[in-house]
């Protein structure tokens, strides 16, 4: 295999100024090297302007070989860009790699990609493309591949296409496809993106889960699960939805990176009652989860695992969608929300494991979050407003999946409705009946991951028309505030836009956002290098077995 080119990454002429906004605290250190990093800056190179030192890289020193037995739910696998549960990206990832990979150090690192500039202002963006990389049937990923996908993010047209939420700043509004001349090709491992407006999360966005990269020949006609071409270092033998998943180890000669330990991966799905996962743990059948249910770290701590966990920005919404009677209906929105304590709900729904939230799903880890005054629920209020909107008799339903924390929460929220004298009826379905209508439910909940910036999830989530709008939310305003965001990479500059973004999502009353979450993982002792990931990506690359004794 040829050794691949090295292109220098450069020092973006906003990273110096980052760095000075770090040491006076004015910005945190996880958004200053998330903010670096998306730019083009290396991590060793963004460590280096704080005086601090980035994670040692674990050594490769472990035992070849075994079967890694991860307890998750197992889902369809058809069309990475349609993906909308990190399920979906967790089995994709084994077989499929992302160009940027978002690492448990709070940097974007290099995958399919070598490196990558953007201009100061962020609307020039240099992709270098990494050389040596083979797919699994043999042929040179090269540039012509990764421009097949950038085409294929930025068609608004195919229905539940996220990436074109994430690509919007590269998208023609009149034909919804890539915009003439934004992409360019310039050699067999370089591509150049100009943009018409700045967009400081277009590299964030290439690191999401469904930004894995496909063969140049798939157009989505047949599943991945039906013999997926793909450059990770495994490839998948077998899926049953609902039951298993499992993969085996690739030919490490054809493999670009560093050959994986693991023969075999084996996902086992312990359906919605995690209960059962616990025992499996407990009986041995189980060597790692993606994520422990709260109410069982403990329980798997004196257990003798080994426990791993991190603080996010991954929350829950309890949204409701307006284009469904009575959520079209503000003061209704309103009321619900101010029946809801959402510190009672972290504590009810989560173990305190989390801080509360306050409804605009912005939090102080993000770089640009403006504190706005605190609206303290208030129940009394609540009842009130919905006598005067004439719904204090109606029934509200309340959908949630079964069996785990965010069932746990949905109850809480309903529970403290029931409090406020409001009639709620709860209706709770499995998490692969509910994946399938997600977006179209009058009143329910649904988690997001955590993404380093504020503005990511606003623009997936509430601008309007995006596959991933679940309120079905509509503002001129607020889209315009929204894109004005993204255009500035200068978090202080940011920060003054979004208190109007902020306020103007928490007075839509569109969602109940009650916390965001600590994330926890258990694994075995005879497991190696499997820690938990801010975005639940489960990265199995350097995780290895001991013989157990």
């Amino acid at each position: 295999m040829p050794a691949p080119r090295t292109a220098q990454p450069s020092l973006h002429p906003r990273a110096k100024q980052l760095a000075r906004e770090e040491r006076l605290g004015t910005l945190s250190r996880r958004e200053f090297l998330a903010t670096a990093t998306a730019l083009g800056v290396s991590g060793a190179a963004a460590y280096g302007l704080i005086g601090a030192t980035p994670m040692a890289a674990q050594p490769r020193t472990g035992r070849m070989g075994g079967t890694l037995r991860a307890a998750m739910n197992v889902m369809k696998m058809d069309d990475p860009r349609l993906f909308d549960w990190p399920d979906m990206g967790n089995l994709g990832r084994q077989v499929l790699e992302t160009l940027v990979r978002y690492s448990n150090d709070m940097t974007f690192q290099p995958m399919l990609l070598d490196s990558w500039q953007a201009n100061e202002d962020a609307t020039r963006y240099v992709l270098h493309i990494r050389e040596g990389v083979l797919w699994s049937d043999g042929s040179t990923f090269d540039a012509q591949d990764v421009a097949h996908n950038i085409r294929r993010w930025c068609d608004r047209n195919a229905a539940g296409n996220s990436m074109a939420a994430r690509m919007g700043t590269l998208i023609d509004p009149d034909t919804n496809q890539l915009a003439d001349g934004v992409m360019r090709v310039e050699d067999a491992y370089t591509i150049t993106l100009t943009l018409p407006r700045p967009d400081i999360t277009l590299i964030p966005g290439m690191s999401d889960y469904p930004a894995l990269i496909v063969h140049r020949s798939f157009d989505g006609s047949v599943p991945l699960s039906e013999g997926a071409i793909g450059t990770g270092p495994f490839r998948l033998i077998e899926l049953a939805v609902g039951h298993h998943a499992t993969f085996e180890k690739r030919d490490p000669a054809t493999y670009w990176g560093q050959e994986v330990y693991l023969d075999r991966i084996e996902m086992r799905d312990y359906g919605a009652d995690k209960t059962a996962q616990l025992e499996g743990f407990l009986a041995g059948e189980v060597d790692v989860n993606d994520q422990t249910q709260h109410e069982f770290v403990e329980r798997l701590d004196q257990a003798g695992f080994a426990r791993t966990h991190i603080d996010t920005a991954a929350t829950i919404v309890a949204r409701m969608n307006v284009t469904h009677p009575p959520y079209d209906n503000k003061i209704v929105r309103n009321a619900l929300q101010l029946a809801v304590n959402n510190a009672i709900v972290l504590e009810l729904g989560h173990g305190n494991y989390g801080t509360p939230a306050e409804n605009h799903h912005v939090g102080p880890m993000h770089p640009e979050y403006a504190a706005l005054p605190r609206i303290a629920p208030n129940p009394d209020r609540a009842r009130a407003m919905l006598v005067q909107a004439g719904h204090l008799n109606t029934e509200f339903e309340l959908i949630s999946t079964d069996g785990d924390w965010r069932t746990m929460t949905s109850d809480a929220i309903a529970a403290q409705l029931m409090d406020a004298g409001i009639r709620v009826k709860r209706t709770i379905i499995s998490g692969n009946a509910y994946a399938q209508n997600w977006a179209n439910y009058p009143f329910s909940t649904t988690d997001w991951n955590h993404r380093p910036l504020g503005v990511q999830n606003l623009a997936l989530a509430y601008r309007s028309g995006e596959a991933w709008n679940e309120t079905g939310y509509a503002d001129e305003e607020f889209d315009a505030l929204l894109n004005a965001a993204l255009a500035l990479p200068d978090a202080d500059q940011r920060r003054v836009i979004m208190a109007g973004v902020e306020r103007k999502l928490q007075d839509s009353g569109v969602i109940i956002q009650p916390y965001w979450r600590s994330v926890f993982a258990h694994s075995a002792q005879n497991v190696h290098n499997y820690t938990v990931h801010p975005l639940l990506e489960m990265h199995l690359n350097n995780v290895w077995l001991e013989p157990e004794a």
